[in-house]
C-alpha cells in the first residue's frame, strides 16, 4: 500500500484522496497543513478519515471498525498473513469483497485445519472461483500453517513482539508518508522466512501489521487515529 489498503498492502494500489483537512501537525503547532488530496477527508457523516476509506463503500466500515485495530490469537493473525499474502500484485478491494469466500475455502483460517490440506483441497481451491485461483499463493497459505505450528510461541506472539512503541515516529500527515516497508517489517519477515513462511515479504509484513494495529498508520487528524 504507499498507498492505503492496501494499506492492506500499503505500497500496490492506491487506496486514496483529498483537502487540507487534517490535523494541521499532529501536534506540531504551526506545521503546515498536508496537501490536498492528500490528507484526511470527511465521510458521510462529517468525520474526517484517511482518504483510502472513503474510495469505495466496502472501505468505510473497514476504516472504521478493523484496520489498525489491534487483533490477537494465532488464528486471527494466521487469517490476515494469508489474506495479505493473496493481496500481493491486486487490490485490497479485491480481497476484501472475497473474504467471506477465502474463510469458507480455508476452514476459516484455522491453523491446524488448514496444514491438514490435502492434494485434493489444492485441487478444490484452484476450482473454487470465489477466491484468487493462484496455485503458488494457495500453496504457501497451506505450507504457512504448518509452519505456525511448529513454532515456540505461537505466531500471535512472534509478530506482536515486532511492535513499535507507542509514539515512536509522528503520526503520518498524508499517504504520501506511509511507508511500504520499515525495519521493523523487515525483520519480521526475515524472522518468518526463518521458520518456513513464505509470501511473508516485508511489505506483505508491513501490510499486516498495519491491519492488525501493530502499528498504527491512521492519519494524523483521521478520527481513527486516538479512537
Amino acid at each position: 500500500m504507499t498507498s492505503a489498503p492496501a494499506q492492506p498492502q500499503a505500497a500496490a494500489s492506491p487506496e486514496a484522496g483529498s483537502p487540507e483537512a487534517g490535523s494541521p501537525g499532529a501536534g506540531s503547532p504551526g506545521a503546515l497543513p498536508p496537501p490536498p488530496g492528500r490528507g484526511p477527508l470527511p465521510g458521510p457523516d462529517g468525520m474526517p478519515r484517511c482518504p483510502w476509506g472513503l474510495s469505495a463503500p466496502e472501505y468505510v466500515a473497514y476504516h472504521d471498525d478493523e484496520w489498525g485495530r489491534p487483533v490477537r490469537g494465532d488464528q486471527a493473525i494466521f487469517e490476515r498473513l494469508s489474506l495479505e499474502a493473496f493481496q500481493s500484485g491486486l487490490s485490497w478491494l479485491t480481497i476484501l469483497r472475497k473474504r467471506e469466500n477465502f474463510r469458507t475455502a480455508f476452514a476459516r483460517f484455522e491453523i491446524a485445519a488448514v496444514a491438514d490440506f490435502t492434494p485434493d483441497d489444492e485441487r478444490r481451491l484452484l476450482g473454487d472461483a470465489g477466491i484468487v485461483r493462484n496455485r503458488a499463493k494457495i500453496e504457501a497459505i497451506i505450507n504457512n500453517a504448518r509452519a505456525a505450528l511448529n513454532l515456540p510461541r505461537g505466531l500471535s506472539d512472534l509478530v506482536w513482539s515486532y511492535a513499535e512503541e507507542p509514539g515512536s515516529r509522528p503520526a503520518p500527515r498524508t499517504l504520501d508518508e506511509l511507508p511500504a516497508q520499515t525495519p521493523a517489517s523487515k525483520a519480521l519477515s526475515k524472522e518468518l522466512k526463518k521458520h518456513g513462511f513464505a509470501f511473508t515479504g516485508p511489505v506483505t509484513a508491513y501490510a499486516s501489521m498495519q491491519a492488525c494495529g501493530i502499528v498504527n498508520d491512521h492519519l494524523a487528524g483521521c478520527f481513527r487515529r486516538e479512537a
